[in-house]
């Protein structure tokens, strides 16, 4: 039997920024919050409307059937804590719904993965494909066929032009623009206000406008 919406509490993983930001965009979707799991009770001010319901641990109390999981860790670079996250609890049977702001523009013929999330003011023109466990933050901007992997962050503001393709567990930083056509290997990370004018390789690090590699240690 399909479960309806009305029937599905979603549960937050994670009580920082990007959890509170989730806070809204469930709001906005009108879906039931049914609190947040975090390792230590959500700071003070955290919204009383989302309950703590313990740490890790308070996954094997919820109901698989009745349960939908919402990844709320974003990053400023790595992002395999956010990847961990989102594969252990798949492994435990748990879903991730895909999350669309009202605000956002998506186009026609865009893929959207289990578990994407897509926030306010985000464009996704004609031939997008973003994986699972992807984060396209505030007012991102992604045209025509490009191709985001798995586990990505794009930062607020990004911008990739046509046929960018982004591979798995890269994070974007804030204002970066990434020029048509380029590819950004898994792994990479693109420094806030970057201007990626061509490939990166990787696991790199790029900064800077045009971008260039930062020499490792």
């Amino acid at each position: 039997m399909k479960r309806s919406a009305a029937d599905i509490s979603h549960v937050i993983l994670g009580a920082g920024g990007h959890a509170r930001s989730l806070l809204g965009l469930l709001a906005a979707c009108d879906l039931r919050l049914g609190g947040c799991i975090a390792p230590a009770a959500p700071e003070v001010g955290w919204p009383a409307s989302c309950p703590w319901l313990g740490n890790d641990a308070a996954l094997g109390r919820l109901d698989i059937a009745r349960a939908a999981l919402v990844n709320g860790l974003g990053s400023v670079g790595p992002t395999a804590l956010r990847r961990q996250v989102f594969d252990t609890a798949r492994k435990r049977g748990f879903t991730f719904p895909t999350l669309v702001h009202p605000s956002a523009i998506v186009a026609e013929h865009v893929a959207l993965f289990e578990g994407a999330q897509v926030l306010a003011g985000a464009i996704l023109q004609a031939g997008v494909t973003v994986e699972e466990n992807v984060l396209l933050n505030t007012g991102c901007i992604v045209d025509h066929g490009c191709w985001i992997g798995a586990h990505t962050h794009l930062a607020p503001g990004v911008t990739l032009s046509g046929s960018v393709t982004i591979g798995s567990g890269v994070h974007v930083g804030t204002g970066a623009v990434i020029l048509q056509g380029v590819r950004i290997g898994d792994l990479a990370i693109v420094g806030a206000g970057a201007v990626v004018t061509r490939d990166v390789t990787p696991g790199a690090t790029v900064v800077g406008n045009p971008a260039r590699s930062l020499a490792r240690p």
